[in-house]
């Protein structure tokens, strides 16, 4: 019999950190009570993109979307659309949608192009079956039979895709020279490290996708002449190590992975390798080194991975979104690729939208879409309708970009001349309460703690830009300190091992460029305008104060003293800046200068 109904629940790490799991075993246990369990498919999905607004259930074939969906709802989503029809109006997005079309019109969507993202949400990442339904292995299939190895190199250079892990190599020359490399083993290996702050794309993708990877590794082994595949990923991800461990499985079952795939001769098989969240390992050196079983850090280039990489091997290394990418290439052509993007960068890029905006999540668009219709129409604007200061992209790597440069198209080029970079894809927004001083303490303290310590210029370089930052977030900058973190920074460019030193003053060195006033602001004014740095802020009693003594009894410095009923007044000596005075008065009489 067939379905009247399917319902996908979204089974990100996002949704299922907010009862998403649930939400799809109450819709079963639902289902089951009002007799309709054979009328209605429930499908526990990957990521939708929209986390701002999850968990989020979809309902074919109204094209329901409800938002912010709670376990409780389940019993009234079974009860009212599929027994009687009619759609929960008060869980929709758009509560008042009128035809089915409309739901395609939700403003985070408009602008995105999904390719990489193509099957999340869409399909149960557990069922290959669901993916092979969609066109999945299908690559594959004419790689093995209607390709030679040349010719899949070749397609792979035509439609000008380039790695999406940071720099943005040509992925079809990588490919090429690993092709051409000399051995009788050969390796191909998936980099998932994905360590930039509020940056999940990669984990993402294969907890919604997971047999596109492993269908593009096995592609490339057949390119290059490998028949062994690695995937680094961090033990952190553990729905994303689950969802693979069981796509592996399917392929091997269905001969779609393992020795003579799909009767062709050809053997490829792929292993795991957790990571321990070392954010170097993020370097395609310093993570073949520890899937050697060395520790996480960087070697010298040249020789690159692909003429000598895991045990000294011919080794293509590409990212997730790099590795998703190749299925559509090959099935659609690097010609309907290539016409995506820009002249200096073909395709999508995945974007971590997060920080200060009103729809965060994970949005894909073409490249050449700028910074403006990313934040203010896909995003949807500024939270709490606060100004826009800057975005970050590149995560520890990259650089501010400020309101002059939103209509900047985005690619590999144009971020890089604006002092930032593509990275993997994060992208944090920050408004006028943020403080670019503490801004860049952040990522430099970050870059302190993941720095594998093997060069000078990074393990004395970070350590020295951190100290300088703190020094000034506290008051005690000197002028002279703005040149030396240039200095230092311009140092460390030159001379670190790997990109992880070459790329760490980045944020810094931007926020100088771009807002080197509140730089200067902090050491001489000693003033902070966000309020951000705790040391450079004072709680003040204004005359409001009907002497209530509550802050008094709140304080757990016990630096307010006053008369009843008289003013109040705050020891700054002796205040901690924690503000509970100022969240404790009912009165609006505390203000923070």
């Amino acid at each position: 019999m067939a379905f009247t109904h399917y319902i996908l629940v979204c089974g990100g790490t996002g949704c299922e950190s907010s009862n998403a799991d649930l939400i799809y075993k109450n819709l079963l246990e639902e289902a089951k009570n009002f007799g309709v369990e054979d009328k209605v498919q429930i499908v526990k999905t990957g990521c939708f993109g929209f986390c701002e607004k999850g968990p989020i259930v979809k309902v074919l074939p109204e094209d329901s979307f409800y938002v912010e969906v709670k376990p409780e709802d389940a019993k009234e989503i079974i009860a009212e659309q599929v027994v009687k029809g009619r759609e929960v109006k008060r869980l929709l997005y758009n509560k008042e949608k009128k035809s089915i079309e409309e739901v395609e019109e939700i403003q985070f969507y408009q602008k995105q192009l999904r390719i990489v993202l193509r099957n999340c949400g869409v399909i149960n990442p557990e069922d290959i079956n669901e993916y092979i339904a969609r066109d999945g292995y299908l690559a594959l299939e004419k790689a093995l039979f209607e390709m030679k190895p040349e010719e899949i190199v070749e397609e792979i250079k035509k439609s000008g895709l380039r790695g999406r892990g940071g720099a943005g190599f040509p992925t079809g020359f990588k490919w090429e020279a690993g092709m051409k490399a000399p051995g009788d083993q050969k390796y191909v290996v998936c980099n998932a490290d994905e360590g930039d702050p509020g940056a999940y794309m990669d984990r993402s993708t294969i907890e919604g996708d997971p047999h596109s990877v492993l269908e593009a590794m096995t592609i490339c082994g057949r390119a290059i002449g490998a028949n062994k595949g690695f995937i680094y990923i961090r033990a952190e991800y553990p729905l994303a190590v689950d969802r693979l461990k069981i796509a592996m499985a399917q392929a091997r079952e269905a001969g779609l992975l393992g020795k003579d795939i799909l009767g062709s001769g050809f053997d490829f098989d792929i292993e795991i390798r957790l990571g321990a969240g070392a954010f170097v390992c993020g370097e395609e050196t310093a993570l073949l080194r520890s899937i050697e079983g060395k520790r996480g850090m960087p070697t010298p280039k040249p020789p690159f991975p692909a003429q000598c990489g895991l045990w000294g091997k011919p080794t293509v290394i590409n990212n997730v979104e790099t590795w998703a990418n190749i299925p559509v290439i090959l099935t659609k052509g690097a010609d309907w690729f290539n016409k995506i993007g820009t002249e200096d960068s073909k395709g999508t890029k995945v974007f971590a939208l997060t920080g200060k905006v009103n729809n965060s999540g994970l949005v894909e668009v073409p490249m050449g879409t700028t910074l403006r219709e990313i934040i203010f129409e896909i995003g949807g604007g500024i939270k709490s309708g606060k100004k826009f200061k800057g975005v970050q992209t590149g995560g520890p790597s990259g650089g501010i970009i400020t309101e002059e440069n939103l209509d900047t198209p985005i690619d590999f080029g144009a971020l890089t001349r604006l002092g930032s970079m593509m990275g993997s894809g994060g992208m944090i927004v920050m408004d006028e309460d943020d403080c670019v001083v503490d801004v860049a303490k952040f990522y430099m303290e970050f870059c302190v703690d993941e720095s594998c310590g093997k060069c000078s210029p990074c393990r004395i370089g970070t350590r020295q830009m951190y100290s300088i930052l703190d020094k000034i977030s506290r008051g005690a900058g000197e002028m002279d300190d703005i040149q030396k973190l240039k200095d230092i920074g311009q140092a460390m460019k030159s001379c670190s091992l790997c990109a992880l030193g070459q790329s760490a003053p980045n944020p810094t060195l931007s926020t100088i460029t771009k807002f080197e006033d509140e730089y200067i602001a902090h050491i001489k004014d000693k003033r902070c305008a966000s309020g951000k740095c705790k040391k450079l802020i004072s709680y003040v009693i204004t005359d409001k104060c009907i002497g209530c003594g509550m802050c008094a009894r709140q304080c757990p410095a016990n630096c307010i003293t006053g008369e009843k009923k008289m003013r109040h007044v705050i020891d700054q000596a002796k205040c901690l800046k924690c503000g509970a005075c100022m969240t404790t008065c009912k009165f609006n009489a505390i203000i923070k200068k």
